[in-house]
């Protein structure tokens, strides 16, 4: 850079030098840049772009780093590219980017930016989004790798080689050593292993180096093009021959020929079929896909296709399946590939579209000739019920599955799994928890299995057992080496952050939400993100982020409407009005609850917590006969069912209603009935809930005493969570309650009563009347009442006034 003046925030220099990709200096520039830098003799910035070395590179490039890393008076540690940045980055290279092309970009290039940038730039823009075409390595990985391989001893070269032939036909799992071994046929493999691992081209992924795979995507695709089209076909008939598993091998022996082939095309698919029936879906799908490939007859290729990209839902890889998305239209239409087009609707959250082509799809299929098909079209309208939060519609259709297909069909497995749901809504949980049971002791582990685990998870978190839903649910959360599916592993994720999150773990609760949201806006399972949302909303709320709670509830708002994303997506929103005292907005938020379509799921004891929140939002906005006409038959339900915690929150919302009639007695009844019925249950935040607005109908009432210590305990439970909002909120009210505050001596407000003290505080701090008077459990006359007071107390005769006042002397 040439010499002048540059400055920021934190000074100025006469001279800036930049070096990009300084870690490929050689030792005497190295060192030069390191004296530049901390030369005296000048104000000179030094700024080193430099990669850090992988774990096992070459000392000498390792100390360089080090030595850097030591001299450096800051370091700015650059974060991976997201979604939006790629878009930003593809419309400077004049590229209109599916999403699906977004993400995988990001996972083939790790999110490097500058990696990300010249693929744009190197490829054909008219190319993005063809399901055929496979991503290439950047020119300059090329260079790097060919050199690097250039340098190897041929052992090491061809251990290399043969990683990276193995992770092609299977880019699941990393490569065990001993099959590399095995396709290199090396003479010594330690010595080359040791060799490749130091070139930084091969990473070990334990301490024995049992497993290993290529240090990144990138450079895998550089290797295989290294290897060139005779060689990669000659190192998978030798992959083919030594693999221990079967579909490994087929998968071989396809990349070993790339040419229609009906009889590996056939074994292809009745290898797919036993996948399919462990619930193998990711494994079925890519076996499938090479079938089509090696399938001549192009009717043949588009069924199977078509069931390929079924499988690609079923394991949640929706991004690839929408890639395929031209294809299936273009094929001739058929009910499978409606019903796959209705499955992929499903699960992007389209339930208008989804209606349309599973109602086509049933319409066309011949339920007496083609039984299976017909089932596995039933199977797509359960999980259509499912987002509709349809339970009886669920049963029907999942008892439909069962009697048209195999019992050991996957289809007739997977409707199994799911009837539970339903049946729990409509009879109970108790006899679908005994079900669930039954079927588990009959069905293999791994990826079955995880269904079975995330449904009963689910309904335990229904049925008031939050601790075993958790021991279920973070069992069907993992997808490594069970063949298990991504797209029921959110399922249990979202579950089991609402089962965190109700005991009390809101960290983890947190940490569960938001990786399962990368997750699926990864995967495109768009259904799901509302659900996952919903904790991570109120948890910041709680805890007083609110501009990433509010970021939150305004980035993802558009398009939500299947139930099972409505109704979440109304409850986060209702958490952080009710955190900010504005009942009203509460009352908005979910007042689509009461439509006819949530009769009878969302209704439902256990399964949604929404209707005491309701129900505490219209009395506190003043429609006292509107909350006791909707709290009566939700109570009768409750009562019926035997369900502890509704029956809880329930009478927490009658006894605010009822103090609010200045009924004290039987409010108090309903309120120590509500903590009774909590008592033996884990739910913190619940036993704090009651207890502040015991506290505040106790205030409003004017027992003073008895209202700071229900207050107290209120207090120590949301300050044992971390809820900040609400110790604020309980501080305010002790302070307004003023039995126990202490006041210092020569304070100037010392006229003020508390509540006229914490009814001035909140008017200095902006708060309407009406928002005061939701905040402190008052009526807007009472407030109002106070606040003349202060008026004429502190001789001011505004609200702007006030503030000036308060903000001059807060003390």
């Amino acid at each position: 850079m040439p010499e002048g003046t540059a400055s920021d925030h934190g000074g100025s220099w006469d001279q800036v030098v930049v070096v990009e990709n300084a870690h490929h200096a050689d030792d005497r520039s190295v060192e030069a840049l390191v004296s530049a830098a901390l030369g005296s003799d000048r104000r000179r910035l030094v700024v080193l772009d430099w990669t850090q070395p992988a774990a096992g590179a070459d000392a000498a490039v390792s100390g360089h780093y080090d030595e850097v890393l030591a001299t450096g008076t800051r370091v700015i540690r650059l974060a991976s590219l997201d979604a939006d940045d790629v878009v930003a980055l593809a419309e400077q290279a004049g590229a209109l980017l599916p999403v699906a092309e977004v993400f995988a970009l990001l996972q083939f290039t790790g999110g490097q930016a500058r990696a990300i940038d010249e693929l744009l730039r190197q490829s054909d823009a008219s190319e993005w989004g063809m399901p055929q075409r496979s991503l290439r390595a950047p020119v300059r990985v090329s260079r790097v790798v060919a050199a690097t391989l250039g340098e190897l001893p041929p052992d090491a070269r061809a251990l290399v080689e043969a990683v990276a032939i193995l992770e092609e036909a299977d880019r699941r799992q990393p490569a065990r050593a001993v099959h590399a071994v095995q396709v290199s046929e090396v003479t010594d493999p330690v010595t080359a292993l040791d060799a490749a691992l130091r070139s930084g081209l091969l990473t070990s992924l334990d301490a024995d180096d049992v497993w290993i795979r290529l240090c990144d995507n990138m450079s895998r695709r550089a290797v295989l093009d290294q290897i060139g089209p005779a060689g990669r076909a000659a190192r998978h008939e030798r992959a083919a021959q030594v693999a221990d598993d079967r579909a490994a091998a087929l998968r071989h022996q396809w990349h070993a020929t790339s040419l229609p082939d009906d009889g590996l095309a056939d074994r292809l698919v009745d290898h797919a079929a036993e996948t399919a029936k462990s619930g193998e879906w990711a494994a079925t799908a890519d076996l499938l896909v090479l079938a089509a490939r090696a399938t001549a007859d192009p009717d043949r290729a588009g069924g199977r296709l078509i069931a390929a990209v079924d499988a690609m839902v079923g394991a949640g890889d929706v991004p690839r399946a929408t890639r395929h998305l031209a294809e299936l239209e273009s094929l001739r239409e058929t009910p499978l590939r409606n019903a796959v087009l209705g499955y992929l609707a499903v699960v992007r959250g389209r339930p208008g579209e989804a209606t349309n082509r599973l109602g086509r799809a049933w319409a066309l299929v011949n339920e007496r000739r083609h039984p299976d098909e017909a089932a596995q079209i039933a199977g797509r309208q359960v999980l259509h019920s499912l987002a509709g939060c349809r339970a009886s519609e669920l049963v029907t259709w999942a008892d439909r599955v069962v009697e048209l297909g195999a019992p050991s069909s996957p289809a007739a497995i997977e409707a199994r799994a799911i009837r539970g749901l339903g049946a729990a809504v409509l009879d109970g949980p108790e006899g679908a928890l005994a079900e669930y049971g039954r079927l588990s002791a009959s069905v293999p582990h791994g990826a079955v299995a995880q269904r079975m685990s995330m449904a009963t998870g689910w309904l335990r978190l229904a049925a008031d057992q939050p601790e075993r839903a958790r021991e279920e649910l973070e069992s069907a959360v993992p997808t490594d080496f069970l063949g298990g599916s991504l797209r029921i592993s959110l399922w249990a994720r979202a579950w089991l952050a609402r089962a965190q999150f109700t005991t009390g773990d809101w960290s983890t609760a947190l940490h569960t939400a938001t990786t399962g949201i990368g997750l699926a806006e990864r995967s495109g399972m768009t259904l799901l993100l509302p659900l996952l949302e919903w904790t991570r909303v109120q948890v910041l709320t709680l805890r007083g982020d609110w501009a990433a709670a509010e970021e939150s509830l305004r980035g993802r708002s558009a398009g939500r409407e299947y139930p099972i994303m409505r109704v979440p997506t109304a409850l986060a929103r209702a958490a952080f009005h009710e955190a900010q005292a504005d009942y009203a907005a509460v009352v908005r938020a979910l007042g689509v609850l009461r439509e006819e379509w949530a009769d009878e799921w969302v209704s439902s004891p256990g399964f949604w917590p929404w209707a005491d929140v309701y129900a505490n939002a219209l009395v506190v906005t003043g429609d006292l006969d509107g909350a006791d006409a909707f709290l009566t038959p939700h109570e009768r339900r409750a009562a019926a069912a035997g369900h502890a915690s509704t029956g809880a929150r329930l009478a927490y919302a009658r006894g605010r209603l009822l103090g609010q009639r200045g009924e004290l007695d039987a409010a108090r009844a309903e309120f120590e009935r509500s903590i009774e019925l909590l008592s033996p249950l884990p739910y913190p935040y619940d036993r704090a809930r009651v207890h502040f607005a015991y506290g505040q109908t106790l205030r409003r009432a004017g027992r003073r005493g008895a209202a700071d210590t229900v207050f107290s305990t209120a207090r120590e439970g949301f300050s044992a969570l971390g809820a900040t909002t609400y110790v604020e909120r309980c501080d305010r009210e002790l302070a307004a309650g003023g039995v126990h505050a202490t006041r210092p001596a020569d304070r100037r407000f010392d006229a003020l009563t508390p509540q006229e003290e914490a009814v001035a505080t909140l008017v200095a701090d902006g708060r309407s009347n009406k928002e005061v008077a939701a905040e402190l459990f008052l009526s807007v006359k009472t407030v109002q009442y106070h606040l003349t007071r202060v008026y004429a107390k502190l001789g001011v005769r505004s609200r702007s006034q006030l503030a000036a006042r308060w903000q001059r002397d807060p003390d």
